[in-house]
């Protein structure tokens, strides 16, 4: 099942209900927002897969949304499918430079939006295993493309969950996860990974980054962070 996490923006509270309702039913996690502000908020503190952003919305519309996620350096990455009752192509136009993904108009099958989100999902997974920097910090070289970590040169032999929550950390240098975004985030299949197991994956892998290990610290009851 999906574990993906979807932020909802939409001010018709029947219309969030049917969204979120049949999301969850396909094993996605849904957050709902009622307004641009919210959404903002929450998208600032929490992080999400996909948004799907209604452009009618009170105050702050739909378009200013998606200006301000594109400008933040936080929210920038994240995929937004619009949905709206305009159908103009003026407005599909303006989302799309914006940076939208792709567009959904109302009235709209719930079959339909859910497609929509996963082939965005799955064309934003093929595009980050492409074009995943390789990262380079505290003496660290992890390279995503070939799953391949060194220190000073020297090999670290990692298991593909290790190296999924080293990569995961190191991306966000500073960012503290919870466990349950750590669990999110990694879906290997060589480990069955929950809660618990995220602390395993961590001993584990400062034992095998050695001196480094420290890089990785623990924020007490709140989980992990890859220290700047």
């Amino acid at each position: 099942m999906p574990k993906e996490r979807i932020l909802v923006v939409d001010d018709e509270e029947d219309i969030l209900e049917l969204i979120r309702y049949n999301l969850a039913r396909e094993g996605f996690q849904v957050t709902c927002a009622a307004t641009g502000e919210d959404a903002l908020k929450k998208a600032g503190i929490d992080s999400f897969d996909l948004i799907v952003l209604d452009l009618m919305l009170p105050r702050i519309d739909g378009l200013e949304v998606a200006r301000h996620l594109k400008k933040n350096t936080r929210t920038q990455q994240i995929p937004i499918i619009m949905l709206t009752a305009k159908g103009e192509e003026a407005d599909v136009v303006a989302g799309l430079e914006i940076g939208a993904d792709d567009y959904v108009t109302k009235p709209f099958s719930p079959r339909v939006l859910t497609a929509r989100i996963r082939a965005v999902l799955r064309r934003r997974a093929v595009e980050s295993d492409e074009n995943s920097p390789v990262l380079e910090i505290h003496d660290l070289v992890i390279h995503p493309g070939r799953r391949s970590v060194t220190i000073d040169g020297v090999p670290v032999q990692l298991t593909f969950t290790e190296f999924q929550v080293l990569y995961f950390l190191a991306r966000r240098p500073g960012w503290v996860f919870t466990r349950t975004q750590i669990v999110d985030a990694v879906r290997g299949d060589d480990y069955p990974v929950t809660d618990r197991s995220v602390d395993v994956q961590i001993v584990g892998l400062r034992k095998k980054l050695g001196d480094r290990g420290d890089c990785i610290e623990t924020v007490r009851g709140v989980g992990y962070r890859f220290k700047e």
